[in-house]
């Protein structure tokens, strides 16, 4: 790329490092949370008005309340005996990021899809930015089209770039 440059990083230019313990404790003990299948106190851990910003078939939800109703309460409802495993997480300052997966029984409607009994992993990569001790904002990848192609359906009809993988 020749010429000017865009601006990179602007929403960590500012980190305070001197946060990471606390962004990791907020972060540990909201997983931990999570794994409990918190919704009503959850509040301990995200600000009222936290930004949850998912990708395409997950959605944005925009406060506390709308992250509980559209998105936990959902979520559980179609996936029980749901555990949260963080394969990796990585902390500097007031941010924090993870991957890993969940493994859970697919016993509520999902997309359409009617109860399997299946047990499923769901894959996801976060980002949050810690605020005053709560979570302020949260990036999030989930993994929906392998959770559907688990149960039966391929959302790339076959025309997904695995068919580029070295079998």
């Amino acid at each position: 790329m020749k010429g000017s440059r865009p601006n990179q990083a602007e929403l960590t230019k500012d980190n305070d490092l001197s946060k990471t313990k606390k962004t990791q404790e907020v972060i540990e003990s909201m997983v931990d949370g999570l794994n409990d299948h918190r919704i009503e106190d959850i509040g301990e851990f995200f600000s009222k008005n936290f930004r949850w910003m998912g990708n395409f078939g997950c959605g944005t939800k925009s406060g506390l309340e709308e992250f509980q109703d559209n998105w936990q309460k959902p979520f559980q409802k179609a996936f029980s005996d749901k555990v949260c495993i963080d394969e990796a997480r990585l902390f500097m300052g007031e941010w924090a990021a993870a991957f890993g997966r969940q493994e859970a029984i697919h016993s509520g409607e999902f997309m359409g899809i009617q109860p399997t009994g299946k047990k499923v992993e769901i894959r996801y990569m976060d980002f949050w930015k810690v605020s005053e001790g709560k979570i302020q904002d949260n990036w999030v990848m989930v993994d929906f089209p392998f959770v559907l192609k688990q149960l039966g359906v391929d959302v790339f009809d076959g025309m997904g770039w695995e068919k580029f993988d070295n079998k």
